[in-house]
C-alpha cells in the first residue's frame, strides 16, 4: 500500500506580508493534494539569519509605485547574526509601520496587521500568514524547533547558535571552528565551545536532506530560486514539482486568501 501523500513546500519567514512566490508555493500545493490527497507541510526555515529576507516590498495603492519595507532591529549583532526565530521586534516598529500602510493595502489587512502580536521577526511572519487564512489546513514544521533538531539527521555542513556579545548568533561551522561571516572576505572567529543538535540549522546545500530526515514528503513545491540549487539525488523518493508561475514574484501578496 502507498503511504498517504506528504506535500511539502520551504520557505525561510519572508515578510510580514507573505511574499507572492509563497503564495503561488500554497497554491501549488493545494491544487496537488486536490489531485492527489494527502497532508500539507510547510518546512519554515526560521533559523536563516539573513535580515534581507523579511524585506517586504509593498506597491502604492495610486502611484503603483514600490517601497521597501522590513523590521527593526534591536542592535547590529542582532539584526546581522541572530537567527530570524531570535531578532525581537523593538517595540514602536508596529505603531511606526502601521502609519505607512494605508498607501499600500486594504483597511481589512491594517486591521489584521494591528492586532498581529509577535515578540520576534519568524513568529511575526508566521502570525500574519495564519490570519491571513494562508496556513489554513497546513502543518508548520520550524527549522528552529528543539525536537526537530534532535530528530533530524547529522549533516557536515551546518550552523550553530551561540552566544556572542549578549545576543545568540547562528555561526557557521568550518574546519572545527565557529565563525560569522561579515561580508566579502570578512570573518569573525568565535571561540570553540561544546554544542548538541538542539543549536544545530542546515545551510543551504545541507537543508534539503536535513529536512527530508524530519518531514518525509513524498512531493516537494520548488520555486525557481530553489530549483538552481537543489540537489535530488539528495532524496531520491520526492517527487518534484514547480510551483506555479506568479507575476511580481518577489512583491508582497496583500489579500486574504480565498
Amino acid at each position: 500500500m502507498n503511504p498517504s501523500p506528504i506535500i511539502c513546500f520551504g520557505q525561510q519567514p519572508c515578510g510580514f506580508f507573505p511574499k507572492r512566490f509563497l503564495v503561488a508555493k500554497i497554491r501549488t500545493a493545494r491544487r496537488l493534494q486536490a489531485e492527489i490527497g494527502g497532508t500539507l507541510v510547510y518546512f519554515c526555515h526560521d533559523s536563516d539569519h539573513d535580515p534581507r529576507e523579511t524585506r517586504t516590498l509593498l506597491r502604492h495603492r495610486k502611484t503603483e509605485q514600490t517601497a521597501q519595507l522590513n523590521f527593526s532591529f534591536e542592535n547590529r549583532i542582532q539584526r546581522k547574526f541572530s537567527p530570524l526565530h531570535l531578532k525581537r521586534i523593538p517595540a514602536d516598529w508596529q505603531a511606526k509601520t502601521l502609519l505607512q500602510l494605508p498607501n499600500y493595502v486594504e483597511h481589512d489587512v491594517i486591521e489584521i496587521f494591528r492586532q498581529t502580536a509577535a515578540a520576534n521577526v519568524a513568529d511575526f511572519c508566521l502570525e500574519m500568514c495564519r490570519r491571513l487564512k494562508w496556513l489554513e489546513g497546513v502543518q508548520v514544521v520550524r527549522s528552529s524547533d528543539p525536537a526537530v533538531r534532535r530528530a533530524a539527521c547529522e549533516v557536515s555542513d551546518f550552523f550553530v547558535d551561540v552566544p556572542y556579545e549578549g545576543e545568540v548568533v547562528r555561526a557557521r561551522f568550518q574546519e572545527g571552528n565557529l565563525v560569522l561571516h561579515e561580508g566579502g572576505d570578512a570573518y569573525i572567529a568565535l571561540p570553540r565551545v561544546e554544542f548538541g543538535k538542539e543549536q544545530i540549522s542546515p545551510t543551504r546545500d545541507s537543508r534539503l536532506r536535513w529536512m527530508q530526515s524530519v518531514v518525509g514528503c513524498t512531493h516537494y513545491v520548488a520555486g525557481a530560486g530553489e530549483r538552481a540549487y537543489l540537489r535530488p539525488e539528495d532524496a531520491p523518493e520526492i517527487n518534484f514539482v514547480d510551483r506555479e508561475t506568479i507575476e511580481r514574484f518577489d512583491e508582497a501578496y496583500t489579500e486574504i486568501a480565498p
